[in-house]
């Protein structure tokens, strides 16, 4: 019997998690990625509450996750001369579980490139889909027709503007920048055991500069118009940064000297995708950012390893009827997803007043920052898990 042709488009988490999930339904799947490896590092991402958690041990990969995991970082609010003004804890940033974006995607890799394609250094430049099929160009590979395309290929996926239409109509802008550069994980050694961490957070109006305990890792963040700059060019970027930063006090200037030393050095806005209408349109579907990415929001990881699951397993359960399975796709995603359109990290970590800033540390220590943590548990659990594994044996 012909195997069902899927071709997922980035190799970030959403992808591999859903090749996955896909390769062990008996779906053929082929994963192509821009990059040319898969990358290390970046970002520590974080999963939150028992839904999440379920997903990853179905996965068999939750230990692993725990024996990789960073120690959570507590950030800790100064004032220019260093005074503590206020903290937010790791346990709210870190959720459950942290562990570092590229280890994660090493893990999901590790488990799926002995069963699925992989094409790196390649991305999708055309889509036109057929009566039978979705027809593909590549920017290097020969064109391909799939059974169905899914774009897991973050908030400026290029399968979502090929298929919906341009970015500007489904990624809202948030009023921020953010940029992050320096060692992952704050330092993290990943052969030492998890350990707790403090960062030095620095505010002014409308503008947030955190480092790492080992100075080795930066984060900013800025409030800010639409921004023309090119995403490919490391150089401008910087000199976006240094703009966006200049006359700034406290630690800033000593910072801005060490930027020039550090690497992994990544500018991007913080935005916040809607997709009005659902996230699929005839063959092609999305997971992830791709499809419901707030970024900065705190809870995209986990919802793309939860969309990565239902959207494979509803697939499976179709049994070829792709229509029926992305349908119930969009509907338990949607209500799941609102948890990633309730928040602007911008707002919260760089308000753009003197007494938004105040008003904020008062918030940190009270009761009310308490209550939200209380919602942030329960919105992370709010959907119920099919046993698709159970669902689809008995079949």
């Amino acid at each position: 019997m012909r195997k069902t042709t899927v071709l997922i488009s980035g190799a970030s988490i959403a992808g591999p998690a859903l090749a996955y999930w896909l390769q062990h339904y008996g779906f053929a799947v082929t994963v192509v990625e821009r990059a040319p490896e898969l990358r290390p590092g970046g970002q520590a991402i974080d999963f939150k509450g028992a839904t999440q958690r379920t997903v990853l041990e179905r996965m068999g990969i939750w230990d692993e996750i725990q024996r990789r995991q960073t120690g959570k970082t507590d950030m800790v609010i100064t004032d220019a001369q260093g005074r503590e003004l206020a903290e937010i804890s790791g346990d709210f940033t870190g959720g459950d579980v942290e562990i570092l974006r590229g280890d994660l995607a090493a893990i999901l890799y590790e488990r799926t490139a002995a069963d699925c394609e992989y094409l790196f250094g390649d991305s999708v430049t055309a889509l036109r889909e057929t009566g039978t099929g979705v027809e593909v160009e590549f920017e290097n590979a020969p064109a391909r027709t799939f059974d169905l395309v899914v774009g897991c290929d973050g908030i400026h996926s290029r399968v979502r503007a090929l298929t919906f239409g341009p970015e500007a109509d489904y990624v809202k802008h948030m009023g921020y920048y953010y940029c992050t550069a320096g060692a992952a994980g704050w330092g993290h050694d990943p052969e030492a055991p998890a350990q707790r961490n403090r960062s030095a957070a620095y505010n002014e109006p409308g503008r947030l500069a955190v480092r790492g305990g080992n100075k080795a890792a930066h984060l900013y963040m800025f409030a800010a118009d639409r921004l023309e700059y090119d995403r490919r060019d490391e150089a401008s970027q910087r000199r976006v940064l240094a703009q966006a930063f200049a006359g700034a006090g406290g630690p800033v200037p000593a910072m801005m000297s060490e930027l020039g030393d550090l690497d992994s050095f990544y500018l991007d806005s913080l935005g916040m995708v809607r997709m009005k209408g659902g996230y699929s349109r005839g063959r092609v579907a999305l997971v992830g950012d791709s499809a419901y990415g707030n970024t900065m929001g705190g809870f995209g990881t986990g919802l793309a390893v939860v969309g990565a699951y239902v959207l494979a397993g509803e697939l499976a359960l179709a049994g070829g009827d792709h229509a029926a399975a992305f349908a119930r796709y969009d509907e338990m995603m949607k209500r799941y997803a609102k948890i990633a359109g309730q928040s602007n990290a911008g707002r919260f970590l760089a308000p753009r007043t003197a007494r938004g800033m105040r008003m904020r540390n008062w918030f940190l220590g009270s009761w009310l920052f308490d209550l939200m943590l209380k919602y942030s548990d329960n919105a992370a659990n709010d959907v119920d898990l099919k046993d698709y594994q159970a669902l689809v044996a008995a079949a």
